[in-house]
């Protein structure tokens, strides 16, 4: 059992460890020691008091590092709450107390204490005694020389003063009165470094994609004689190039420059790095060494122009992301950096926004080694630090992230976060003089603007002259935005040579779990946190597939498979340093039978990738012309280097009526059809299957088999159009089939139901033959009871749900799931996805399996969206993100709404989100073909 004392013993192994090993074999190295746990899921027990809220008012034990919040302590708050006067805004204080032991074999050294990072202002006394200045600022590092507070061979006490709230407005401002989740505590790892009596205490670096290098070393004091060396080694630790050595004078800052031949450069594909090793020597003995993982690579923006790094024009496909955990706050593990990481590059992404802070050390290290672009972020979410407070805060950030080769470019604040005096900082700071961006507006040669519309981007590339990069676009907000619109609005970006990409806003709906509720709760402050891609356990929701396919790297021209196809793909690669030929392809020719998920692979193979270097396109073949004749769908998978999924297309090989055809070849049987007809009913019988219709509509009012009944009532009924009913009336054909004809004022002018002597109930509804502006659906809609329905199987796109301007979320294929009431942003108590309700494209079929008989229903029509119930709506909606349903229950539609984001309507968001207008004419040849349906209430086709 992991309890507190466990933790707390095992910690204290660990800084047995290292200050027993590091003094004897790294004499000249820098150590750290941990004072407290390393990340979220390895904590140490330090004592603890809350000045107020819970569990307030008397000492007791509290993980570090973690938000104390998440402990149980002290107010929970969002960034809002300050305006509202019905919150309690929490200004607690948390008061830790911490022993610690130091060795008698560090007298003669420098200890530093760093803070990873502590929110906000922070107070440290070491044995009793103040140590510095108050720190202000909570996502900082930041470190005190404590080697004079120490008692060497003893016990030490720590006692820090964490304030939630900073004495300095404008930390408040930038960091409190923010739209995230703020917390208190000491959430980021404290760790003693331990240093030789003269040491580095900064080595920036600045390696470039040719194998150049300057570096910038400062001491801690003063020294003449002495010699800076240089030394690199790649990550099996063996040596590159040459020693380089520079002599230092008498100040205590020096640059060393150089280069090493046949470097491997760094970018987000090739994510090579290299470990440089700078010591300080003098007479062949080292005093003080550091190690420093590293990649080459160039950075440039080059106005009216680009993005460049290695001399490549990059296109980011990033995303915003919050350090944030459901039961831990902003206190993250390797486990949460990794998941996030994978998550995001499994969505082809390869950049990442860290909005709004500068992130944990170990998320960095993840990024560099695995390959994604970081635009760093100092915080100011729509206020900025003030002159005082901002240029020691640009310092620390700098300083921690400057070596990072993932770390491309500085964000200075967000949307009015920013102080333009402040700028200057990050240029004297910052070696590599890597581009600042302000998040929200148009300056020093990169538009950020936050959230444009359609028409705005189209617009910008035709007449703007800055590199064009949002940096939020698309707010996700419950299922809206992200995915939704990304389509037109990446087409768009594609067509101008200003594109530098954007960063979706944002990872993960930020759902707290309330340590202070009795019940399960997790909270997301309303509709505020509730923005993401994923759940806040990291669920998929259905932007993520439809951003994946859109951001994939290898892209396949649009196909439509027929008897002329002539097998061939046309491949797109969109990769910026990679070429086609280190991927590789698997395909897959399928056949299924009605009301199973069942496949049955008809044939197969893979294909080696191709010879296409970066923004080129190419041709590959699928071979078994035969086999694909047999099947009913067609799967091609795409696979980097690794072996991890790219993506994955699949198209139908047949139309529906093709699929149909074969569906319905069982024996036809000759049973004679008896009707009853009754004032308001007619009743239309065969074997043992009961039909009962509305005699004056035609619509169906409930089925009865021999095995019960089935509640399928109330349609068809037109939905999208206003249509009345003109005639109606019912005959047996000269088969002995039972026909029921019914005649609209408009839409759909007929509709045909015939029931077959084998019990099979076909319905033809007329196709649109009108005009119709402006429309969000049309086709006909049925009603079924949402209570009685357990789960769905279907041949059709899936499993996810789809809008108009999001149909890329689901593909094509036989699919099953189980009946869920999940509302997207907001069940977060019993999340489930994909969401059971909503639309679903081009159906082929569809079996419903309930508490009563299951019923299988055939699709002739090509392109047939059917919806499946009405998800219900969200607590809090805003923008365009609840699109209309037509009434009933289950409808089938030749068209559906698309779905905003949490600021604009759908009409904003590009040319598939516009509702449709249909202009067809009776006489046209290329109207709308009839909906044709097949009801199999019997389990005839099976």
């Amino acid at each position: 059992m992991n309890t507190r004392q466990d933790r707390k013993s095992w910690s204290v192994l660990i800084v047995l460890v290292l200050v027993g090993a590091f003094p004897i074999l790294f004499s000249q190295n820098t150590e750290r020691v941990y004072l407290s746990g390393t990340d979220a899921a390895n904590t140490v027990s330090w004592d603890f008091y809350c000045t107020e809220g819970m569990n307030s008012g008397r000492w007791t034990k509290i993980d570090v590092p973690s938000n104390w919040e998440m402990q149980g302590f002290g107010n929970y708050n969002y960034g809002h709450d300050w305006k509202d006067k019905n919150r309690k805004l929490g200004k607690e204080h948390g008061l830790y107390k911490h022993t610690f032991r130091v060795p008698d074999s560090w007298k003669g050294k420098v200890v530093n204490i760093v803070f990873d990072g502590s929110m906000t202002d922070t107070k440290l006394r070491i044995n009793g005694k103040q140590v510095g200045q108050m720190h202000q600022g909570g996502f900082y590092r930041f470190k005190y020389d404590i080697s004079e507070f120490l008692k060497y061979g003893k016990e030490n006490i720590m006692e820090v003063d964490v304030a939630k709230h900073s004495s300095n407005e404008s930390v408040n401002r930038a960091e409190r009165q923010a739209d995230f989740w703020i917390f208190g505590g000491i959430f980021r790892p404290v760790f003693l470094e331990i240093l030789p009596k003269t040491h580095f205490v900064r080595t920036a670096i600045n390696a470039k994609a040719d194998g150049s290098f300057s570096a910038f070393v400062e001491l801690n004091n003063r020294k003449q004689g002495y010699v800076v060396e240089v030394e690199l080694f790649d990550l099996g630790n063996k040596k590159v190039g040459k020693t380089i050595t520079a002599n230092l004078q008498k100040d205590v800052e020096t640059s060393i420059s150089g280069k090493f031949e046949n470097i491997l450069a760094w970018n987000s594909e090739y994510p090579t790095l290299y470990d440089m090793r700078i010591s300080l020597k003098k007479d062949d003995k080292i005093f003080h060494a550091v190690t420093r993982r590293i990649g080459f690579r160039t950075v440039e923006l080059r106005k009216q122009d680009g993005l460049y790094v290695n001399d490549k024009k990059v296109v980011l496909k990033g995303v915003n992301r919050h350090s944030f955990w459901p039961e831990t706050g902003r206190t993250l593990s390797e486990e949460n950096h990794l998941t996030d990481i994978r998550l995001i590059k499994e969505m082809n992404m390869n950049a990442v926004r860290m909005s709004h802070y500068v992130p944990d050390e170990r998320f960095l290290e993840l990024c560099d080694s695995l390959g994604l672009f970081v635009l760093d972020e100092l915080t100011g979410w729509q206020a900025s630090y003030d002159s005082i407070i901002g240029p020691k805060l640009i310092k620390e950030a700098v300083l921690k992230d400057e070596n990072h080769p993932s770390v491309i470019m500085w964000g200075h604040g967000n949307e009015g976060g920013w102080n333009l005096a402040n700028e200057k900082w990050f240029h004297f700071y910052d070696i590599q003089k890597r581009p600042i961006v302000y998040p929200g507006i148009a300056k020093n040669g990169i538009n950020a603007r936050h959230y444009p519309s359609y028409d705005y981007v189209t617009n910008q590339f035709i007449s703007g002259n800055d590199v064009f990069m949002p940096t939020e676009l698309l707010h996700g907000l419950y299922d809206g935005g992200l995915g939704a619109g990304l389509e037109d609005y990446w087409n768009a970006f594609e067509s101008s040579p200003l594109n530098a990409g954007g960063f979706l806003w944002t990872l993960v709906d930020e759902a707290v779990l309330r340590s202070d509720k009795r019940e399960t709760v997790f909270d997301t402050d309303g509709n505020h946190g509730a923005d993401g891609i994923l759940g806040p356990h990291r669920e998929k929701e259905g932007s993520f597939y439809t951003i994946k396919k859109i951001w994939s790297p290898v892209q396949v021209k649009p196909i439509t498979i027929s008897d002329n196809w002539d097998r061939k793909l046309i491949l797109e690669n969109k990769y910026l340093y990679t070429n086609l030929n280190t991927c590789s392809f698997n395909w897959k020719a399928v056949k299924n039978k009605i009301n199973t998920v069942h496949e049955e692979i008809v044939a197969s193979g893979s294909l080696i990738g191709p010879d296409a270097s970066p923004g080129t396109s190419t041709e590959i073949e699928i071979p078994g012309k035969t086999a694909l004749q047999e099947a009913d769908f067609l799967v091609f998978e795409a696979f980097d280097r690794s072996g991890n999924t790219i993506c994955n297309w699949s198209w139908p090989v047949k139309q529906p009526q093709q699929v149909a055809k074969e569906k319905l070849k069982k024996s036809w049987e000759t049973n004679n059809i008896g009707v009853i007809e009754r004032a308001k009913l007619i009743i239309a019988s065969v074997k043992d299957i009961k039909i009962t219709f509305n005699r004056i509509d035609g619509t169906i009012q409930k089925v009865d088999t021999g095995k019960g009944g089935i509640s399928l009532s109330d349609g068809p009924v037109p939905v999208g159009v206003n249509s009345d009913v003109k005639t109606s009336k019912w005959h047996l054909d000269a088969q002995g089939n039972f026909l029921f004809h019914v005649s609209y004022s408009a839409y759909p002018g007929y509709v045909i139901w015939k029931l077959y002597r084998n019990g099979l109930l076909a319905l033809e509804v007329g196709p649109i033959t009108q005009e119709l502006r402006d429309t969000d659906f049309v086709g006909i809609s049925f009603k079924y009871p949402e209570s009685k329905c357990l789960s769905v199987k279907w041949m059709g796109q899936g499993p996810y749900r789809v809008w108009k301007n999001r149909t890329d979320a689901s593909s094509f294929g036989v699919w099953e799931k189980k009946y869920n009431n999940t509302v997207t942003g907001e069940s977060f108590e019993k999340l489930i996805y994909p969401e059971f309700k909503g639309y679903h494209g081009n159906l082929y079929w569809m079996t419903l399996k309930t508490t009563e008989v299951p019923f299988t229903i055939i699709s002739e029509t090509p392109n047939l969206f059917f919806q499946l119930f009405k998800p219900e709506k969200n607590q809090f909606n805003t923008g365009g993100i609840q699109p209309p349903f037509p009434e009933g229950d289950i409808s089938f539609l030749y068209d559906i709404p698309a779905i905003g984001t949490k600021f604009k309507e759908a009409s904003l968001l590009g040319p598939k989100s516009k509702k449709r207008t249909f202009f067809q004419r009776s006489f046209e040849e290329e109207h709308s073909e009839p909906i044709k349906l097949w009801f199999d209430f019997g389990n005839i086709t099976n």
